[in-house]
């Protein structure tokens, strides 16, 4: 049977919707555009009653436990993690080539800077995806890599202990209908970027893995050059245990994978 959570989704609007970030130079203030709470089934991969893969569902869950014991501030840990990341996607993916270029530590508490992500959404537009290729590698090195086979993912895991409350839940790419897009700007104190977001549809199927620990992750696809479906994600309301009070704590890393 599928648990009962609660999600936030997009609404389509005549004028263009923002995200601004660090508003007003405020580290951690966020505005954010109109969100509707809504109620979802979502099915558990653990225990056997669905089941996704990378190659038809844009996201898989392994088991992969890292030598990194903490993931602090200075990012002392970034070589060893990267390498880690790195033999991940080679071998899950067949990536030939990765690059990992961005962290996020997310701390479900109403003094993290940076908290769970409760929108329903998709990191890049694919103008968002082409420009960061280009931020990334150069414009030589970006025209190189867009003659072949390149995209974007995202490896997400639990920090400290296993997660009890939002976990990270996923919708399944043929559920998805192209209208239900919506494109979203992120506006930044010193730069503009976008974001994809997503308005409700009652075809849409969530899964998620419950109890995630730190010894797994999951890693999902938010942008393809040669069309496998950007994955919409988002943190959910749902507490596997109300007995148990820990705060909810995550690393997400985003990569740029050569195939």
């Amino acid at each position: 049977m599928p648990r009962t959570g609660t999600v936030n989704y997009h609404v389509h609007r005549d004028t263009r919707q923002a995200f601004h970030i660090d508003a007003g130079g405020v580290v951690g203030k966020l505005i954010s555009p109109e969100l509707v709470a809504t109620d979802i089934n979502v099915w558990d991969v653990r225990n056997g009653h669905t089941a996704v893969t990378f190659a038809t569902d844009c996201v898989s869950f392994v088991q992969e436990p890292t030598q990194v014991a903490e993931f602090t501030e200075d990012q002392h840990w970034k070589t060893d993690y990267d390498r880690e990341l790195t033999e991940l996607l080679k071998r899950e993916v067949e990536a030939k080539e990765v690059i990992v270029f961005d962290h996020t530590v997310r701390v479900d508490d109403s003094n993290s800077d940076r908290k769970p992500a409760c929108n329903v959404h998709s990191d890049y537009s694919a103008q968002g995806a082409q420009q960061r290729l280009v931020d990334i590698l150069g414009p030589d090195k970006a025209a190189e890599w867009s003659s072949g086979h390149y995209g974007f993912i995202n490896v997400w895991r639990p920090i400290e202990t296993p997660i009890n409350s939002a976990p990270l839940a996923f919708l399944r790419p043929s559920s998805v209908a192209d209208e239900d897009w919506i494109l979203i700007d992120l506006v930044y104190p010193d730069r503009l970027g976008h974001i994809m977001g997503l308005a409700a549809n009652d075809r849409h199927e969530w899964t998620y893995q419950s109890k995630m620990t730190p010894d797994e992750v999951t890693f999902f696809n938010i942008y393809d050059n040669k069309g496998l479906p950007s994955i919409a994600h988002s943190a959910i309301d749902l507490v596997e245990d109300d007995c148990l009070h820990v705060i909810r704590k995550s690393i997400e890393s985003r990569t740029l994978v050569r195939y």
